[in-house]
C-alpha cells in the first residue's frame, strides 16, 4: 500500500504523480540543491494515495462527479454554485483517522527536529500541477503561520477543498484535465519568518519578453502572499546572468516599489482557528520602510545565483518564490516551478510592432504587459461576483486580480488594476491568457468610468497607458524566418532601455548608436552640474525636484552615475556580446538648460546648433565636471558590471587636436583607449572630419557618419528649417563626396565606418550608394529596421550582379 505521507528527504522530481509538481520540486531541491547551499525549508507531503483514500470516505468521489456533471461548460453561468457545492461536500466529510494519524506523525517529527513551537506553511499541490504547458498558478490555496495540530488538520482539509475552487474547476476544463484524474497533495513545510523580513518571486528570464539572459527578482516586506497576489507594488531587481560570478556588480537595474502593505503573523487566538487565513494579517507598511529596498545588493546576487543554478538543474526557465528569515537573516527558496508562458514561445518567427497613430488623454498608467494595443468598453468591477457584467472583449478594471478572478479573465481584452507588479500572480495569468495588462496604476478604478471606451497601449516599453476613447493604431507583422542576412552589419539606434529586451530579438548586429540624451532626459532628468553644485541652485522649484529625485543618495552626483550606468547596462546586456556604441551626451546648450536645475549652468547662445556642444563641451570649465560623471558611469558599466561590449563615441569633434584632448581627458577618468578592450569612436558630422579622416583615424577606432549634421554643415542649411527643405537632401553631391572620402580614407587606415540615420531605410538608392562604397554597418531606428534590412539586401544583390 502506498504511504499517506512522504518526507522531503524521500521525495524527488520523479514523484509528481504521488505528491504533485510543487511538492516534487521541493523534495528535489531539498535533496539535490540544499547540499550546495541553496536553502530549502524542511517538510513533508501527503500523497495522492491519501487523497484517493479521503474520496473513498462516504463515497465522496461519486458525489463530486455528480455535482460537477451539472456544470454548464458553455457559459459557466452556474460555476459558482457547482464549486460551492463541491467544496461543501469535501469540508463536511471528516478526514479519515488513518490520514490524520500520518499527518500527526510528520508534525511530531518536525517539532522534534525544529522545536515545539514551530509554525508551518501548508501548500496545495495538484498531481497535474506545474507541467511545462500548465501553471496552475494561484489555482489552489496556501495557508501560512499554521500552528498547532488541530489548525494543521484544518488547513489540510481546506487544501483538499481548494481543488474545487471556481477557478481551479474552470482551469481544468479549459486545459482538458479530467476532474477525477487530478489528485491533491498537501505540502507541510517549516515556515521562514519572512513576516519579520521580506519575501518575493524570481524569474530566470524576463517574464514580459522571454529574454533569457537575466534573473528578475521582485520583493516586498513581510510574507510573500502580498507579492504573489499582486496586493503590493514591489521592489524589482534585474541581474545579468552571464556576469554572475564574473563581474563585481551583475545587477543592471533596481526599481523601488511602494510596498504599501506588510503581511505578518496575527496574534494567536487559539489552537483551533475558524479559518486558516485567520493566522495572518495585512498591516500598513511604515513610510520609512516603503523608502527602503527590501534586499541588499549581495542578497540580490545570492538569489540570482540560486535562480541560475535551479534553472540549470531543471534545464528550463523557472518561476521561483523566495523568503528571508528575519530571525537568522538567511535566505530560503520556498517554491520553484517551470515558467509556462514565455518559455513556450521560444523561436517564434514573427515580430509584431504596434504603433499608436494618434494620442489622447491619459487616464492612468502602470506596469505594462504584452507589448500590444487594444481598445474596448471599460468594465469597472469590485468583486468576481460581478463577473456576469463583463462581456467578451471588454476591458476589466478592478483593484487587483487575485486568483478568484481567473475564470473570467479570458473574456477580457485587457486587464487594468490599481495594485500589482509584473511578477505577481495577476501578471502571470494575464500573460497566460494572452491579455494586455496595465498593473499597479494606483488609481484606475477612480479615473476610468464604467462603460467608458478606452484604448490600452503597452507597446511603448515597460509602462502601459490607458487612453480615453478609441484611438487608431498600426500593427506590422514581419516573418523573420524569411529575412536574409546582409554582409553589411545591420545595427540599431536605441535610447530607451525599456525597449531593449524586445528589440534584441530582431536579426541585428548590435547597437550602432545608443543615445545617452534619452536616458538623461527620461531616467535622470537633472542637469549634472546641478547635482555636483546643488548648493548653488537658486530656483526653489528645481531644488525641490532635485531633492525629491535624489533623496536616496547622500551624494547627489552618485544619482547621475548610477542611473546612467544602469540604463546603459540594460541596453548593453540586451545585446551582449554584440557591440553597443554609446555616444557621450550631445545636447545643445539650450537643451541642457531644459534639464532640472540646468538654466543657470548653461550659456545663452545665439546659435546652439554650432555652439558649445559635443567634444568642445567635455573639456570646457562649464561642463568638465559633468563629463566626468558620464565617464564614471561608463567605467562602472564596463568594469564593475563587466559589459565590455560597450564602446564609446565622441560627437561633434571639430578638430584633431580637440579629439586628442578628449581622449586624454577620458583616460584621466579611467577610460583609457585600448585598455580592457575599450574602443572609442568619433562621429563624422562636420566636413573637417571627412577632410582629415586619416588624421582622426590615428586617435579613434571607428567612425560613425551623422548624415543630418554633415548635410547641414556642408550646405549651410538649417536642418530644422522648412523653408530650406528642398535644398536639404541626403543625395547632395557635395555631401556624398564627403562620405565617399571618409570611407576611402578610413579603409586605407583599417578603420571601421558606419552610418546612423533614416535615409538608408527611406531610400533604396541611398542604401545602394553606401553598400557600393563599402560601408561596414548601417544603423536604423527600430521602426525602420526591416525596411532598412530589405534595402541593404537588395543593394548587396545588385552589387554582386554588377
Amino acid at each position: 500500500m502506498e504511504p499517506f505521507i512522504k518526507h522531503f528527504k524521500d521525495i524527488s522530481y520523479k514523484d509528481i504523480s504521488k505528491v504533485g509538481g510543487k511538492n516534487a520540486s521541493l523534495g528535489e531541491m531539498y535533496n539535490q540543491l540544499n547540499p550546495e547551499g541553496i536553502r530549502v525549508p524542511d517538510g513533508y507531503a501527503t500523497t495522492s494515495a491519501a487523497y484517493w483514500q479521503f474520496l473513498e470516505q462516504h463515497n465522496l468521489k461519486a458525489q463530486l462527479t455528480e455535482v460537477l456533471a451539472r456544470l454548464d461548460t458553455n457559459d459557466f453561468h452556474n460555476l459558482s454554485e457547482v464549486g460551492k457545492q463541491a467544496r461543501e461536500r469535501i469540508l463536511s466529510t471528516p478526514l479519515p483517522d488513518e490520514i490524520r494519524a500520518e499527518i500527526e506523525k510528520g508534525y511530531t517529527y518536525l517539532k522534534s527536529a525544529y522545536g515545539q513551537h514551530i509554525s508551518l506553511a501548508v501548500r496545495s499541490s495538484a498531481t497535474a500541477e506545474d507541467l511545462p504547458t500548465a501553471s496552475f498558478a494561484g489555482q489552489l490555496e496556501t495557508y501560512l503561520n499554521v500552528s498547532g495540530l488541530q489548525n494543521l488538520f484544518n488547513a489540510c482539509h481546506h487544501s483538499y477543498a481548494s481543488l474545487f475552487t471556481d477557478r481551479a474547476i474552470k482551469y481544468r476544463v479549459d486545459n482538458g484535465f479530467e476532474h477525477m484524474q487530478v489528485a491533491l497533495s498537501v505540502g507541510i513545510q517549516t515556515m521562514v519568518r519572512s513576516d519579520k523580513a521580506c519575501s518575493g518571486v524570481m524569474f530566470t528570464l524576463d517574464p514580459d519578453t522571454g529574454f533569457e539572459n537575466v534573473v528578475v527578482i521582485s520583493g516586498s516586506w513581510g510574507l510573500g502572499e502580498n507579492v504573489v497576489q499582486g496586493a503590493v507594488n514591489t521592489d524589482e531587481f534585474v541581474v545579468f546572468k552571464p556576469m554572475i560570478d564574473k563581474a563585481r556588480q551583475p545587477i543592471i537595474s533596481r526599481k523601488l516599489g511602494s510596498k504599501a502593505k506588510t503581511m505578518v503573523y496575527a496574534e494567536r487566538p487559539g489552537d483551533d482557528l475558524q479559518s486558516p487565513t485567520d493566522a495572518i494579517v495585512n498591516l500598513d507598511t511604515p513610510a520609512e520602510q516603503q523608502e527602503q529596498y527590501v534586499l541588499a545588493d549581495e542578497e540580490v546576487v545570492q538569489l540570482a545565483k540560486w535562480g541560475k543554478r535551479i534553472e540549470e538543474h531543471y534545464q528550463q526557465p523557472m518561476d521561483i518564490e523566495w523568503a528571508k528569515d528575519g530571525n537568522s537573516g538567511d535566505l530560503f527558496i520556498v517554491q520553484a516551478r517551470p515558467e509556462t508562458v514565455q518559455s513556450q514561445h521560444k523561436n517564434q518567427a514573427f515580430f509584431t510592432e504596434y504603433t499608436l497613430q494618434e494620442t489622447g488623454k491619459v487616464l492612468c498608467s502602470g506596469i505594462g504587459l504584452s507589448n500590444r494595443i487594444v481598445s474596448g468598453i471599460a468594465r469597472v468591477l469590485q468583486t468576481p461576483d460581478e463577473s456576469n457584467r463583463l462581456q467578451a472583449g471588454e476591458v476589466l478594471v478592478t483593484r487587483k486580480t487575485d486568483p478568484d478572478w481567473d475564470p473570467i479573465l479570458k473574456k477580457a481584452s485587457a486587464i487594468i488594476t490599481d495594485q500589482g507588479g509584473r511578477t505577481s500572480h495577476a501578471a502571470i495569468v494575464a500573460r497566460e491568457v494572452g491579455a494586455v495588462a496595465v498593473l499597479g496604476t494606483s488609481d484606475a478604478t477612480r479615473t476610468i468610468q464604467d462603460g467608458q471606451e478606452v484604448t490600452v497601449s503597452t507597446a511603448g516599453g515597460e509602462t502601459g497607458y490607458v487612453y480615453e476613447g478609441k484611438l487608431a493604431w498600426n500593427e506590422k507583422k514581419t516573418d523573420m524566418s524569411k529575412l536574409g542576412k546582409p554582409h553589411t552589419k545591420a545595427m540599431l539606434i536605441l535610447g530607451d532601455p525599456e525597449q531593449a529586451f524586445k528589440y534584441s530579438f530582431l536579426p541585428n548586429d548590435g547597437v550602432g548608436l545608443m543615445r545617452m540624451e534619452f536616458i538623461i532626459t527620461n531616467s535622470i532628468q537633472i542637469h549634472p552640474m546641478a547635482l555636483i553644485h546643488f548648493e548653488q541652485v537658486e530656483n526653489i522649484e528645481a531644488r525641490e525636484k532635485i531633492e525629491q529625485l535624489t533623496h536616496h543618495y547622500p551624494n547627489k552626483a552618485d544619482y547621475f552615475v548610477n542611473k546612467l550606468a544602469e540604463a546603459t547596462a540594460v541596453i548593453a546586456a540586451a545585446f551582449y556580446p554584440k557591440v553597443v556604441i554609446v555616444r557621450m551626451s550631445d545636447f545643445k546648450s539650450n537643451e541642457y538648460a531644459n534639464l532640472v536645475g540646468g538654466r543657470q549652468f548653461e550659456p545663452d547662445e545665439a546659435n546652439p546648433m554650432i555652439g558649445l556642444r559635443g567634444a568642445s563641451r567635455y573639456y570646457h570649465k562649464l561642463y568638465q565636471e559633468g563629463f566626468e560623471l558620464e565617464c564614471r558611469a561608463m567605467k562602472k558599466v564596463r568594469e564593475e558590471m563587466g559589459l565590455t561590449n560597450v564602446k564609446l563615441m565622441i560627437p561633434f569633434c571639430r578638430t584633431v587636436q580637440e579629439g586628442e584632448k578628449v581622449i586624454r581627458l577620458m583616460a584621466d577618468h579611467g577610460l583609457k583607449r585600448g585598455e580592457n578592450g575599450l574602443e572609442v569612436y568619433v562621429m563624422v558630422e562636420i566636413p573637417s572630419n571627412a577632410l582629415l579622416a586619416e588624421e582622426f583615424a590615428a586617435h579613434f577606432d571607428g567612425f560613425s557618419i551623422g548624415s543630418n549634421d554633415l548635410t547641414q554643415l556642408t550646405l549651410g542649411a538649417d536642418r530644422d528649417s522648412g523653408l530650406l527643405s528642398d535644398i536639404f537632401s541626403p543625395f547632395d553631391q557635395a555631401v556624398q563626396q564627403l562620405i565617399v572620402m571618409t570611407l576611402h580614407k578610413a579603409k586605407k587606415k583599417g578603420t571601421k565606418v558606419g552610418l546612423c540615420g533614416q535615409a538608408p531605410s527611406d531610400y533604396p538608392a541611398y542604401a545602394a550608394f553606401l553598400v557600393e562604397h563599402g560601408i561596414d554597418s548601417i544603423s536604423f531606428n527600430p521602426d525602420a529596421f526591416f525596411k532598412g534590412l530589405e534595402n541593404m539586401l537588395a543593394a548587396e544583390q545588385k552589387k554582386g550582379r554588377s
